[in-house]
């Protein structure tokens, strides 16, 4: 079977909001792109599971895998749970064109075997504090994309987004990067038109 869909990996620490990023985008994108999404949690399908009562996914195009151990090792070093479980659903639905891979909650230096997703983007939050950027780590330098989630929390939790836009720059260089609240969906048409453009290679009203 010849592929025709992209791979989109979507990693970061527990509680980022990659699950949110992914609700939000299938809700945006599934009218006019064949979606399906995996899954992955340490011990229980709780991702899967609110992505089928929240998303406007059908059940059988969102997959949940249960990896028993540590996240980063089921996304890199032994992705072969996570690679069957894409080719069931791509068989299951020829006319896929997007599978996004969340990953399970992990550190800063998650990454994903290129055998598993062609490309990446990376969540963090600004509740995490401003620090986050300069950390460093390949989910900050070496993700395809950066997502900086829940801007509306930084007067609470008195996170500089000025200075995290400095440090997320020299971090990463020309990488692209995006500032989001995704409970107000705010950024979320940058992250579309990203995906557009550099996971779909389409030409879009920005970068026509």
């Amino acid at each position: 079977m010849s592929k025709k869909h992209v791979r989109i990996g979507v990693a970061g620490p527990v509680g980022s909001g990659k699950t949110a990023l992914i609700e939000r985008l299938t809700r945006k994108m599934s009218e006019a792109y064949s979606i399906c999404v995996v899954t992955n949690d340490v011990y229980t399908r709780e991702d899967a599971d609110f992505l089928t009562k929240n998303s406007c996914l059908p059940a059988d195009r969102i997959m949940g895998v249960e990896t028993g151990g540590c996240p980063h090792t089921a996304i890199r070093e032994d992705a072969s749970m996570n690679i069957e479980a894409v080719e069931e659903l791509v068989e299951r639905h020829p006319d896929t064109e997007i599978v996004f891979v969340e990953s399970g909650g992990d550190n800063l230096s998650a990454t994903f075997s290129p055998d598993l997703a062609d490309v990446t983007i990376f969540v963090i939050d600004v509740a995490e504090g401003d620090k986050m950027p300069r950390k460093g780590g390949p989910g900050i330098t070496k993700s395809d994309l950066l997502i900086i989630n829940k801007t509306d929390l930084a007067p609470y939790v008195n996170a500089d987004l000025d200075m995290m836009d400095r440090d997320t720059k020299r971090m990463r260089g020309e990488r692209p990067y995006i500032f989001t609240n995704l409970m107000k969906l705010e950024g979320l048409d940058d992250v579309i038109n990203w995906i557009k453009t550099y996971a779909l290679l389409e030409k879009t009203e920005a970068h026509a």
